[in-house]
């Protein structure tokens, strides 16, 4: 009887794992067909998106490396827009992240009157669409004479209310014990949250920057509205501009496109473990 039951268990799991793989596998192949399109429409002329759309035609007679060369040798300000949005988005994160930890660590170490009522205040933050505060948000930019400056995106995203969710669930795990021996040893609050609480937030820290490098680096909207410095135009703004009434440059938007992933790319595969822990501990702790 316990052989047939182990039988039957071990059946059942098998089939589970069987279509677990396939789930999996279809989901994969449904989100990398955009990828392979846009991959595949970069070797291609403009001419022939104009005509067939982004499609998975693999076609010898019309692929070439020129839209590649048009990218690196031709007259266009395609490299501006990218060091511009790589300046942005490094420097947000950076601010981001720093700041965000500062607010999640005084939540999760320190005990103070309308801590509660404060945190429920930034969980009803995350609940607000983004679009509901721009024409406030441009409102006190414009009067603060920040437009077209880097700061009018920067500031208003430094403190993150999602980042610093995840930053306090994560500190909420970190033993109190750890801050109370830097405190016994003499340790101002500083250097407790420098050398002894930063080091373990090292997983959340990666999530976080793969997550908000994301945002920064494909905003569109925002940077939109208070740029207006063609010299400032990050990279979504500027394949934006190769589409007008007047004629469209698709041979750059679509390889500038391909190109613009492979930032996010290379951030994600060298934060792939720091990114899988950190989220794993920010969903279970706390």
């Amino acid at each position: 009887m316990n052989n047939l039951q182990n039988t039957g268990g071990t059946r059942q799991n098998i089939i589970a794992k069987v279509l677990l793989l396939i789930f999996f596998s279809v989901l994969f192949i449904v989100i990398m067909l955009p990828f392979y399109a846009v991959a595949l429409s970069s070797f291609k002329p403009g001419a022939d998106l104009i005509r067939y759309g982004l499609n998975l035609r693999f076609d010898l007679d019309v692929m070439s490396f020129k839209n590649f060369e048009f990218l690196f040798t031709g007259k266009h300000d395609y490299f501006m827009w990218f060091k511009n949005s790589m300046f942005l988005t490094i420097g947000q994160v950076t601010l981001t992240l720093f700041i965000s930890a500062f607010v999640a660590y005084g939540f999760a170490a320190y005990d103070f009157k309308g801590r509660n009522l404060l945190f429920v205040c930034v969980l009803l933050i995350m609940m607000v669409p983004f679009e509901i505060l721009l024409l406030p948000l441009y409102s006190l930019i414009n009067d603060l004479h920040m437009m077209n400056s880097y700061s009018a995106i920067i500031v208003p995203g430094i403190a993150n209310a999602g980042t610093i969710f995840f930053f306090r669930q994560y500190l909420r795990s970190i033993p109190k014990e750890l801050i109370q021996s830097g405190r016994v040893d003499g340790a101002n609050e500083y250097l407790i949250f420098f050398r002894l609480i930063l080091p373990v937030m090292k997983p959340s820290f990666a999530a976080m920057a793969i997550l908000n490098g994301m945002n920064s680096w494909n905003n569109l909207l925002w940077p939109f509205m208070v740029l207006g410095d063609q010299n400032k135009f990050t990279l979504p703004i500027g394949l934006k501009t190769l589409l007008t009434p007047y004629g469209n440059n698709y041979d750059l938007l679509i390889v500038g496109s391909f190109f613009s992933i492979i930032p996010i790319f290379i951030l994600f595969v060298a934060f792939q473990k720091y990114f899988i822990d950190g989220m794993t501990a920010g969903a279970v702790k706390g």
